[in-house]
């Protein structure tokens, strides 16, 4: 009986779940792509490109110039001016799986924050068959995210932050199959200035996922990390409009492209509305073009902050998330010490 052997490929991508395969130099269908034994031409690791808590989500992934406590999964120079520490557990259902994460975030002022964060995204099981559909054991996809984080402020208009991530695609068999792990390493880094100031703008650049290929069998399988360079801006608005005291609204757009094949860049925009000074009511809203896995669609939330808690809900509009295959709800619960 011929051994299962898996390697990222071209093939179909989020959304489409596994489907039953078999032994030998088979070909098994995954959440990022088909998994095969040849070459590749396209990009490994897709789920990184998902996005990752509630804040983000329901402004429709336009974070770069959004500094925050989930900034560790956008721009990491977005933590650089907290002054408490977070605890943050991120709960969202994408198409491609379920996925969990945490981050806690340390504040060690003036000197900087470091952050600790894990993804950990359940692509789903699958029966392993051979030729004739019988049954010889189960396959599950998992992929692990950790990453550490650190960002300060290096001048009174500028913030840095970098992102050091360890990727690992885990295809476990239990029967009569092996099992398969790939493990690669990437970094992030941004800037995020308010060049202008006193005026409320705010500028967020960043390349995210640079690093060596994702290599599961040998190295002319490997496929490249899905290395992406972001610029967005924000702007708050309603001090044009009015003067409401404890009010204010973001407004965000944000350009994101290929690294290795620039000139087709997507686009997304946002907005937050922020009510309060000290205990906050958030309401959000966004939209996305499709990409990569993705397709577009507008995305709705909202959030608390309360003394030391905060909550936050957001969902996607779309119609492919919309699907009876996923329920689009994305949850953050963090509290602050």
């Amino acid at each position: 009986m011929g051994a299962l052997v898996m390697g990222v490929g071209a093939g179909p991508l989020f959304g489409q779940h596994p489907s039953s395969v078999s032994p030998g130099p088979a070909l098994v269908r995954h959440a990022t792509g088909i998994f095969s034994t040849g070459p590749s031409s396209t990009e490994g690791a897709l789920t990184l490109l998902l996005p990752t808590g509630a804040q983000g989500v329901g402004m429709g992934r336009a974070m770069s110039a959004i500094p925050g406590s989930q900034s560790a999964f956008w721009n990491p120079a977005g933590l650089a001016r907290l002054e408490e520490e977070h605890f943050i557990v991120m709960r969202g259902d994408h198409l491609a799986g379920d996925a969990t994460a945490f981050s806690l975030i340390l504040a060690r002022q003036p000197i900087g924050v470091l952050g600790l964060s894990f993804q950990l995204l359940d692509l789903g099981d699958q029966d392993f068959r051979d030729g004739e559909g019988n049954v010889l054991g189960s396959v599950s996809f998992r992929d692990n995210l950790a990453i550490v984080s650190f960002s300060t402020q290096i001048l009174p208009m500028l913030d840095i932050g970098l992102n050091f991530k360890v990727f690992q695609s885990r295809i476990t068999c239990r029967g009569e199959c092996s099992s398969v792990t790939g493990t690669s390493y990437a970094l992030d880094a941004g800037i995020l200035s308010e060049p202008l100031a006193p005026l409320p703008l705010r500028v967020g650049i960043m390349i995210a996922h640079v690093g060596p290929n994702l290599q599961i069998i040998n190295v002319e399988q490997a496929d490249p990390l899905p290395t992406r360079l972001r610029a967005g801006v924000a702007y708050e608005v309603l001090h044009h409009l009015a003067d409401v005291p404890g009010v204010r609204l973001w407004l965000t757009g944000e350009m994101e492209d290929k690294w290795r094949a620039l000139g087709s860049p997507v686009l997304y925009l946002g907005g937050e509305m922020v009510v309060g000074e000290v205990d906050l009511f958030f309401l959000r809203a966004g939209y996305g073009q499709g990409q990569t896995g993705q397709s577009a669609g507008a995305s709705v939330g909202f959030g608390l902050r309360y003394e030391r808690f905060e909550l936050g809900i957001a969902k996607r509009l779309s119609g492919a998330a919309l699907s009876s295959e996923s329920e689009p709800v994305h949850v953050s619960f963090g509290v602050v010490f």
